[in-house]
């Protein structure tokens, strides 16, 4: 039992997606058309890229930069500024999960255990909000970015378009905001460091451009697939099992709920009616409640504004802690560390999620109209 009500507390998404599906199949039982549901090349894509940026992180890699950036700084604030700036950038490439993964504890190792923690709590919130916004601007910067990307088969160059106004906001508004931390000298703490190993780098890191190959369509996503196999087969069988396969469960479950719903005129009509004209404020409306991975699976199917949609599940990752699943990620690593003061983080973290959705949904009614 404790068993099973640990894993209903881990998993509440994957299991509410499951449930979801489970419910839709009672109106629409499975026939030949359920294979028709998935969008593989978006689930082969996002296994991969998930496989190979752990190895990456195991490789040494993200800790080597993170002990980098630390030397160049001299100051509470130049050191968040650095940090912060490195975790929008990276999360473009090595997705918004794995960049709070990698910042969130070199910066608790820094200012946390350095007697600065109000600096932290604040540096902790600004990287969360960072990794978001940072992931919106490439397709594989989150899962919903390279589910719309592949499902709308949009070029990178329309895609760009559309993402890169967020980024070039948000980034500005993250510099403004990191002005609020103290520019009192650091004394630099001690780091756990995790072993640099350049010959695990350089394989993982042209594994990584085997991926972004097929993102950009250069390369058959299948190709793409068979060769992170074989090659990880024959190197490191365990990262193979490195993925986040209830991620991949949870697409699975809400490519089955979309497509079952799109057979069911009396909803594909009530929801293509209700999505018309207010695709972003239904997108980020939707994020607030069920996050913006589920809320882009089961929008994408009832319209074909994609625009509206990236803006609206990119910026409906901010806001509620649920509406983006890196944002508990950053929540839970900050629990974690020494000191730490949630009800507090909580309020920090509300305040500026709710100043910058309020400031971006300006934006985006001016950009999107």
């Amino acid at each position: 039992m404790r068993a099973v009500i640990s894993f209903l507390k881990k998993e509440p998404v994957l299991i509410a997606a499951f449930l979801a599906m489970l419910i839709s199949c009672f109106f629409v039982p499975p026939d030949p058309g359920y294979a028709e549901y998935p969008d593989f090349r978006t689930l082969a894509t996002l296994y991969a890229l998930m496989t190979v940026v752990a190895g990456l992180r195991e490789a040494g890699l993200f800790s080597l930069f993170s002990r980098a950036l630390s030397k160049r700084a001299k100051t509470v604030r130049s050191l968040s500024v650095l940090l912060i700036a490195a975790t929008f950038f990276s999360a473009m490439f090595i997705t918004n999960d794995v960049a709070i993964l990698t910042f969130i504890p070199f910066t608790a190792a820094v200012l946390g255990r350095a007697g600065r923690g109000k600096a932290f709590l604040i540096a902790a919130v600004l990287e969360t909000v960072a990794a978001n916004l940072g992931s919106a601007a490439t397709p594989v910067g989150n899962p919903q970015n390279l589910f719309v990307f592949s499902h709308y088969e949009m070029t990178l160059p329309a895609f760009l378009e559309t993402t890169l106004p967020i980024a070039g906001a948000s980034l500005l508004l993250l510099l403004l905001a990191a002005l609020f931390l103290p520019a009192e000298k650091l004394a630099p703490a001690e780091e756990e460091e995790t072993p640099f190993r350049a010959n695990g780098a350089a394989l993982y890191a042209a594994l990584l451009i085997v991926c972004l190959l097929s993102v950009m369509r250069l390369l058959p996503w299948y190709w793409m697939l068979g060769t992170v196999i074989a090659v990880l087969l024959i190197v490191d069988r365990k990262a193979l099992l490195r993925a986040d396969f209830s991620l991949l469960l949870t697409f699975l479950a809400f490519f089955v709920f979309s497509g079952n719903l799109s057979r069911i005129d009396a909803v594909d009509a009530f929801l293509r009616k209700a999505l018309e004209g207010r695709v972003y404020l239904t997108s980020l409306l939707t994020s607030q409640v069920i996050s913006n991975v589920p809320s882009a699976l089961l929008l994408a199917d009832f319209t074909e504004d994609a625009r509206s949609l990236l803006w609206g599940v990119n910026v409906g990752g901010l806001g509620t802690p649920v509406a983006s699943l890196a944002s508990l990620i950053g929540l839970r690593l900050y629990a974690r560390s020494e000191g730490a003061k949630m009800g507090k983080f909580l309020l920090v973290f509300t305040a500026v999620n709710l100043v910058f959705l309020l400031l971006l949904s300006g934006l985006a009614a001016l950009i999107l109209r």
